[in-house]
């Protein structure tokens, strides 16, 4: 039986290998997580490492006033 759209959707989610821009846990560095991927995208260029560094900086922000998620804009357009 073939795959609905939204399970095709979560499994390639979970195939992705997702982690921190600096390679260590969220907790220690107050870092957001994304897929690899888009990580090496975005620190290849000067825009992209600006972008990496706001969303770093929401995410701390967002820690230190104790909430668990923080709208830091890298998944913006995607339907969550």
């Amino acid at each position: 039986m073939p795959l609905k759209k939204s399970q095709k959707s979560l499994k390639k989610w979970t195939s992705q290998k997702w982690t921190t821009p600096s390679g260590k846990k969220s907790s220690e560095t107050g870092e957001v997580y994304a897929p690899k991927a888009q990580i090496n995208r975005l620190k290849s260029t000067k825009k992209g490492r600006r972008k990496l560094a706001a969303a770093n900086r929401k995410k701390r922000a967002a820690t230190r006033a104790g909430k668990q998620h923080a709208k830091h804009g890298l998944h913006k357009g995607k339907k969550r």
